[in-house]
């Protein structure tokens, strides 16, 4: 490592607390700013109701409404007006929530945003409420919510070893555990567990060396597992689910070809048995089926919008049923009963969040739910259209461009926002923040850049070693084509984005400082080294592949790249006002990283407002914490752009 790389690495280790940084007196200044337009509630207050669900017998339904400013679970019986709260969470929101049989209910919740999941268990007279897995430090995901089973779910707990997950068969009414299959062996670690559909666990996925990854595949819980493909992580082959015969797998792949596609994979010997779809120009991404009738419904994928091919004419009569009552607005089953004949259904477009309805399929009978947030009216929300543009270097970026309503699209000023990842991707859809920035009288530009998923896997991998260089041209072209568009004034575009699109923030204003008028930086890595760091400890099997797809800071020609990518290296070249926002408890990018960019500014006496909040992680879940950050997002861009 260059000796000035050593040095700065070293300083900031010794970066200062949060509360060091921070002037409360700045953040008001921004606060007090923010004139004119909807109230910022209006986009970001919980919803009224939400995430319906109904019980397996039909017979009740649940969803999540505001109590104590707080998302908590309400249930009533299918014919009565009578409703129960059955959850008296007040420090965070139930994020989500299942029915396990006709009387109880699982949900998972976090501390303060750190991630480290507990499994809760309710009834819906609300008496019985119990955390199920009330262990410190050790986080709980869902595997398989055993539809055919009333008090068994399997989950997966890193208990025995913070970095890697085991499954559990967990009695939701008596709390007992029982471990399905260990996770021990260090060169191989299991990254996840496939059961079929007798709850059965007889597929593993695990690494090798960090950048290979492993079908791991067994007959009957009595054998031992073994290998049956192994692919360079570059390569996708993931199992879906088991065939109803529980003799085959059908799983997404990518082997042979550029564009992922659903298969049909032989358990046995790893072959491909037949392939069920695909598509030219995008990655197919889902794969659904009927469990009570044992047939596959749709293949999914998503290209400008999301897309569906249907396997099934029943499935195929439900949508167009929907299409007929419902209009062009995107489709979405969130739930049915056991039986098949009442289903949830959501709706949502580009302007509206909204609506939940109740389908009674036999009877052809739709019974409207509730609004999603019937403050924000469809007409008066700016539309989000699908956009491309060609990269610097040939390659055609897609993405979507929402104007400010009844507004000539020409001069304006533009708030570019790149999302997070990176290895994600933006989707045509409500978008509250895109729609509280159309509402100030901003055009928003969103670009998939390179890396981004559902493009293929060149279009992915040619986003590798590329963090403030490619990745970052993507979005500065896009800046540019705006400009060329006319549609862009020049002299007033803002960056703003979360997690990379954070990273990005803090890329675009010190490698292109001639770009941005101003910028805001939301839990955003500044420093590749510390990044890299820092993950939680279930990443760490992942380290290896990060190496190869962000850089080696233990390889000298990827250190000097990384220095050369780390924003946090480059102060010098920062020109523009910066607003930084952080959680104190995020796993993923640890608050060090704000804290560094911060420090850095501050020391050549240039003032940063530095939004830090104790009770949240990566991202702010809870309401009166997003109220304070838009009113000051809204207010930094009203003094600034």
């Amino acid at each position: 490592m260059q000796l000035s790389v050593l040095i700065k690495t070293k300083i900031m280790n010794d970066t200062p607390t949060a509360a060091e940084l921070i002037d409360e007196r700045l953040i008001e200044q921004l606060i007090e700013a923010d004139k004119g337009g909807r109230p910022v509630e209006d986009f970001f207050q919980n919803p009224e109701k939400a995430q319906f669900r109904i019980s397996p017998d039909g017979k009740w339904i649940a969803w999540l409404a505001p109590w104590e400013k707080r998302m908590n679970i309400f249930v009533k019986e299918y014919s009565s007006d009578k409703i129960k709260r059955i959850t008296s969470q007040k420090e965070r929101d139930i994020p989500g929530y299942t029915w396990v049989n006709n009387n109880q209910l699982v949900y998972m919740m976090d501390d303060g945003g750190d991630e480290n999941h507990h499994l809760f268990v309710t009834d819906k007279a609300g008496k019985s409420e119990k955390d199920l897995t009330p262990f410190e430090g050790v986080k709980v995901e869902l595997i398989d919510d055993l539809e055919d089973r009333d008090e068994e779910l399997i989950i997966g707990m890193n208990k025995n070893n913070p970095q890697l997950f085991e499954p559990y068969l967990i009695n939701i009414s008596t709390g007992k555990l029982k471990q399905l299959a260990e996770n021990n062996n260090p060169e191989l670690p299991i990254m996840g567990w496939l059961p079929d559909h007798n709850g059965e666990i007889r597929v593993a996925l695990s690494m090798s060396d960090g950048v290979n990854s492993n079908i791991l595949y067994r007959a009957n819980t009595a054998d031992d597992f073994h290998t049956i493909i192994t692919t360079n992580f570059k390569e996708t082959v993931q199992p879906l689910f088991f065939t109803f015969d529980n003799k085959a797998l059908y799983a997404l792949s990518n082997l042979g070809r550029d564009k992922t596609a659903v298969i049909k994979l032989n358990p046995d010997d790893g072959k491909e048995m037949e392939v069920l779809g695909e598509n030219p120009d995008y990655d197919l991404d889902g794969l659904h089926y009927s469990e009570k009738r044992k047939v596959l419904t749709a293949i999914s994928y998503t290209g400008e919008k999301r897309e569906r091919i249907f396997l099934d004419n029943e499935t195929k009569a439900i949508f167009s049923f929907l299409r007929k009552e419902l209009g062009n607005y995107e489709i979405v089953i969130a739930d049915s009963d056991k039986a098949e004949e009442k289903f949830i259904i959501r709706t949502y477009s580009d302007r509206s969040l909204g609506d939940y309805y109740l389908l009674d399929w036999p009877e052809k009978k739709l019974i409207h739910l509730s609004e999603v947030n019937p403050l924000l009216k469809e007409e008066e929300m700016a539309e989000m259209k699908p956009i491309t543009y060609k990269s610097r270097d040939g390659l055609s970026i897609h993405g979507y461009l929402t104007l400010p309503k009844n507004t000539k699209a020409e001069n304006l000023p533009v708030v570019i926002n790149p999302h997070g990842g990176p290895w994600h991707r933006d989707v045509w859809g409500f978008n509250p923040e895109v729609q509280l920035l159309a509402d100030r009288g901003y055009a928003v530009l969103q670009m998939n850049f390179r890396g981004s998923i559902g493009y293929g896997r060149k279009f992915w991998e040619s986003s590798f070693k590329q963090w403030g260089m490619k990745m970052q041209d993507d979005i500065s072209d896009g800046v540019q084509w705006l400009i060329d568009e006319g549609i862009a004034d020049p002299e007033r575009i803002a960056i703003y984005g979360g997690s990379y699109g954070g990273y990005a923030t803090l890329a675009g204003i010190a490698f292109t400082p001639q770009l941005y008028t101003c910028a805001i930086d939301y839990v955003g890595v500044s420093n590749l080294f510390t990044f890299m760091e820092t993950f939680p400890p279930y990443w760490k099997p992942y380290k290896e592949m990060m190496y190869e797809m962000v850089g080696n800071p233990n390889d000298e020609t990827d250190k000097e790249m990384m220095h050369a990518a780390s924003p946090v290296f480059h102060i010098d070249k920062i020109q523009c006002p910066l607003f930084v926002v952080q959680g104190a408890k995020d796993p993923r990018v640890n608050i060090e990283e704000s804290n560094q960019i911060v420090k850095s500014l501050k020391e050549k006496n240039i003032e940063v407002p530095y939004l830090v909040k104790e009770n949240e992680g990566h991202g702010f879940r809870n309401e009166e914490n997003r109220f304070e950050f838009y009113r000051a997002l809204c207010g930094f861009l009203k003094l600034y752009l």
